[in-house]
């Protein structure tokens, strides 16, 4: 029969002429021409060898040592277990101490009154690691506290090695390492199951990315190098890994890596100009300050500007692929498209995702806030006032930042997308002469 009554096929055998599923199910990409090849090699080759410098020249080797300060997360703590739970009066342990004055009209003097009414539990805490394992000390917990403690529960303690002994362990938080491990177990699990092969390896490159974070971006910012720097040689090689391991090595990975690193840029640049603008120092609660107050010679807004760059790379990896997917699937089902055609239809699919993103970026930023949100709410600030303070400014640069980055990859990769497929010829590597931009005719 002619090539008119059979469409031609691709390398999987389906037809040209039908359009396949979406692009994070679909199988390897169809090979591209070696011109094609060596053009994105020539681009991605030199920059795939300047992250791998960047790597060997700022590796940390481990984060500094300092002097632990008791403040907040660098106490020593050890586990430990509630052994016993007995209900006491609150007034016979001085659960709420009156201010000296004896005012009880002030904030403090009615948090203290209420601390002195009702019945307090007395909790008796058994460590369970650490030298003094087997130790026990007591915890009056306040019925009006906001954690309850529980017999059986597992805890967290703190250690204050220079206070009294009887004062030196104090409860911080409870133990909820099991309810945690198994979420992730549950989620690893429905990732493989319906990803399969790509999930198993969507796994992977989650692994590797937290182990770049943890090893290399973290302990380099904590030895003093540039924050700015280091996020960006760091997000470099996530996005490299990431992209690569999860769904191969093909001109469309390329195009979506090339995409990523341009709004990247995007993102660095607007980023630096508007956290120095709007004087964000970065330092803005008690973690940042004690980060400060170890490390002096950390640039906390440079700090900040890297964890807008880290915090969108997600998304955007999301977006480039997707977008590059789209418009090679497009290619496939209509081959006689012109640059021109995949680019206005690739852009239509690109806005119904750009504005989903957006809209899951700044509430996603917005619930994170919403105590502090709703702080600013009570005390009956305006608008004005509530976005001018530096905690929610840091939010908003953040978020408008990062989501003018999601929106220029979107016509950005399409584009790049369009002009990539629309220039390959693989008849050479395919054994066929391209006729019309129809396709080939399948030799027997």
């Amino acid at each position: 029969m002619t090539s008119t009554q059979h469409p031609p096929e691709d390398a999987h055998g389906h037809p040209h002429g039908q359009a396949h599923g979406h692009s994070h199910s679909h199988g390897p990409a169809a090979p591209v021409s070696k011109h094609l090849r060596k053009v994105i090699a020539a681009v991605l080759i030199p920059f795939s060898v300047a992250v791998v410098v960047g790597l060997a020249v700022l590796w940390p080797g481990g984060a500094p040592p300092h002097q632990r300060t008791g403040v907040g997360f660098d106490r020593q703590t050890q586990q430990a277990k509630v052994v016993g739970i007995q209900k006491v009066d609150c007034k016979t342990v001085n659960a709420g101490q009156t201010p000296s004055n004896g005012d009880t009209s002030t904030a403090e003097g009615q948090e203290a009154k209420r601390a002195q009414q009702g019945q307090c539990a007395k909790a008796t805490i058994e460590l369970t690691s650490g030298k003094e394992k087997g130790r026990t000390f007591t915890e009056i917990v306040q019925p009006d506290a906001p954690r309850q403690l529980h017999k059986g529960e597992g805890v967290i303690v703190a250690y204050a090695p220079d206070a009294p002994h009887d004062l030196q362990y104090s409860v911080t938080d409870v133990n909820r390492r099991f309810p945690m491990a198994l979420l992730a177990g549950i989620f690893a699990l429905a990732v493989v199951v319906v990803g399969r092969l790509r999930g198993v390896m969507a796994l992977v490159a989650l692994v590797v990315s937290f182990a770049v974070l943890t090893l290399f971006i973290l302990p380099a910012i904590l030895q003093g190098s540039n924050p700015l720097l280091v996020a960006v040689v760091g997000a470099s090689a996530i996005m490299l890994i990431a992209l690569y391991m999860c769904h191969g090595l093909s001109a469309r990975t390329s195009v979506a890596v090339l995409g990523t690193l341009v709004s990247l840029v995007l993102i660095g640049l607007l980023g630096s100009i508007f956290i120095g603008w709007a004087s964000l120092t970065g330092n803005t609660d008690d973690n940042t300050g004690l980060i400060h107050g170890l490390y002096p010679n950390i640039d906390m807004s440079g700090l900040l500007l890297a964890g807008v760059i880290i915090g969108s790379l997600g998304v955007l990896d999301d977006v480039t692929v997707t977008q590059t997917s789209a418009v090679w699937e497009l290619h496939d089902a209509n081959p006689t498209m012109g640059p021109r055609g995949l680019y206005r239809a690739g852009i239509r699919i690109g806005r119904d995702h750009i504005a989903s993103v957006v809209n899951t970026l700044v509430l996603a930023y917005a619930g994170a806030a919403l105590p502090l949100l709703l702080l600013f709410s009570i005390a009956q600030s305006s608008v004005g006032t509530v976005a001018n303070s530096e905690l929610v400014a840091e939010e908003i640069v953040r978020t408008l930042v990062g989501s003018i980055g999601l929106v220029a990859s979107v016509p950005v990769t399409t584009l790049l997308a369009a002009l990539v497929v629309s220039a390959d010829r693989p008849a050479a590597s395919a054994g066929g002469p391209m006729r019309g931009g129809r396709g080939r005719r399948r030799k027997k």
